[in-house]
């Protein structure tokens, strides 16, 4: 498979992060070594497996 790079300009690079800053948290979580490829092997990406366990676990809470 070929791998494409895109250039992104400057201007687009600061839109994005001034979105990402307003309209989302950033939380910096540690898991022990080998966690991060168990994930991997579910199909999942890491951040999206991580994202659904925790909103479904907010919401079983009520909170």
């Amino acid at each position: 498979m070929e791998v494409v790079k895109i250039t992104v300009s400057k201007a687009a690079q600061r839109a994005t992060r001034k979105y990402e800053k307003e309209n989302y948290d950033s939380i910096l979580v540690k898991f022990p070594k080998g966690t991060k490829e168990r994930i991997k092997n579910s199909g999942s990406s890491v951040n999206g497996y991580i994202v659904k366990k925790v909103i479904e676990s907010l919401e079983k809470e009520g909170l």
